[in-house]
Parts: C-alpha cells; sequence; structure tokens
C-alpha cells in the first residue's frame, strides 16, 4: 500500500456514523472518497458535499448520498488534499482545479482534514509549486498585469486552449517562489477586480495526515 493510500485510510478513520462530510478534489483524496463509499455499503449513515463535478461523479458512482451546503447548517467534517503544507498548517492547493469550491467547503466545516505525502511539506509556502488564481474571464489579461505586478509570473493554465473550472473561470498559476507573509499576499489578492479566488487555505486545516514511508504520520495545528 502505497504512501497516499495509508494516510486516506487514516484520514477516513475520524469518520463518524451519521456525519455530513466536505468531499475534496485531487488524485490523494479520491483515495479518501474511495473509502468513504466503502463505510457507506458497510451501513454508515453519511451524506457528502462534492468540491468538484468530478468528486461528484466519483461519489455517485459509490452510492454516497449526496447534498448541497444551502442544505446543511455546517459540514462536520472535510477530508481534502493539498498542494503545499507548512509548519502551521497553512496551505496552497488548486492544482486540481477546485479552489474556489474547496474553500467554500473548508470555510463552513467544523473540522478540516488535509491528505498529503510528505513530499508536500515546505518550510515556506511557495518554494515548490506555483500559487493558483481563479479569475474571471472578462478582462483576465488585464488581472494577469495586476497579479504580476505583486512579484510574481502569472501563467493561464492551459495555455492557448485555457482550462476553465467548473464555474466557468480561469485559473492562473502564480509562481512567487517564497511566500513569506501569506495573510498580506492574501489580503492584496482578494482586493484586485477579477480575482475570484486564490489556493492560500489559511487557518482552515485543523489536522494534516502525512504518508510517509514509516506509515502515516498525524500533525494537528499548534
Amino acid at each position: 500500500m502505497g504512501k497516499k493510500q495509508q494516510a486516506a485510510k487514516r484520514a477516513v478513520e475520524y469518520v463518524q456514523d451519521g456525519m455530513v462530510l466536505g468531499l475534496g478534489t485531487g488524485s490523494t483524496t479520491k483515495l479518501a472518497v474511495d473509502e468513504i463509499g466503502m463505510l457507506v455499503k458497510e451501513g454508515y449513515d453519511l451524506v457528502g458535499i462534492p468540491t468538484s463535478l468530478e468528486t461528484e461523479r466519483q461519489a455517485r458512482s459509490l452510492g454516497i448520498p449526496l447534498t448541497t451546503l444551502d442544505q446543511v447548517e455546517a459540514i462536520d467534517l472535510t477530508i481534502d488534499g493539498a498542494d503545499e503544507v507548512d509548519p502551521h498548517l497553512n496551505l496552497i492547493k488548486g492544482l486540481g482545479g477546485a479552489l474556489l469550491r474547496e474553500k467554500i467547503v473548508a470555510y463552513h466545516s467544523r473540522r478540516e482534514i488535509i491528505i498529503v505525502d510528505d513530499s508536500k511539506m515546505v518550510d515556506v509556502l511557495g518554494m515548490r509549486t506555483p500559487l493558483p488564481v481563479e479569475v474571471a474571464k472578462f478582462s483576465h489579461i488585464k488581472t494577469r498585469r495586476t497579479l504580476e505586478s505583486l512579484g510574481c509570473k502569472a501563467s493561464l493554465r492551459g495555455g492557448e486552449i485555457p482550462f476553465t473550472t467548473d464555474n466557468g473561470n480561469f485559473i492562473y498559476d502564480c509562481k512567487f517562489n517564497a511566500i513569506e507573509d501569506p495573510l498580506g499576499l492574501e489580503s492584496k489578492l482578494n482586493s484586485i477586480p477579477g480575482v475570484l479566488e486564490n489556493g492560500l487555505f489559511l487557518e482552515l486545516a485543523n489536522c494534516v495526515v502525512i504518508g510517509t514511508d514509516d506509515g502515516p504520520k498525524v500533525q494537528t495545528k499548534r
């Protein structure tokens, strides 16, 4: 069993009968959704809120009952992945293209558990991966120039055939190198007209399950 599979199984141990679950998006989270599907087959009374059309299709194929965020008071637990995790459990997410829905679901979750392998752990966010930023299609080139004024190199995902999110928007992958002040950067990004969401997930994760060669390790917020 691989590191990601072990971490996914460990994360799903936090699922309890009767929960409303946020279902994340991405290759690692897909493994956890498979495990949740097995719990449903065993008789667990669970309902899921998917963060993407891809996850929705997977959940339906596994027989996981689904609802929407507007139909529940809150989400008991969300299980999702991340592209980078810093020592404070701040995250970069969005390489899977679902950052806007993922952040909405995370914000309305009582608890968010993140699954990664140890390659995703970094000292400072932005060291390995670009920061995804979801933008409106309207005047997106102007938006890109404003993004680059913050000191990054912004690349339209998909290039000449742009990737379009489930919400009908574009994503710019912004290479900042080290993001020393993620809170300040998030504020600047959110102030740009045309920016709909960014991949900085700050103060949202409660726990990270890390797949390692020695088995899954659990890190909680300090």
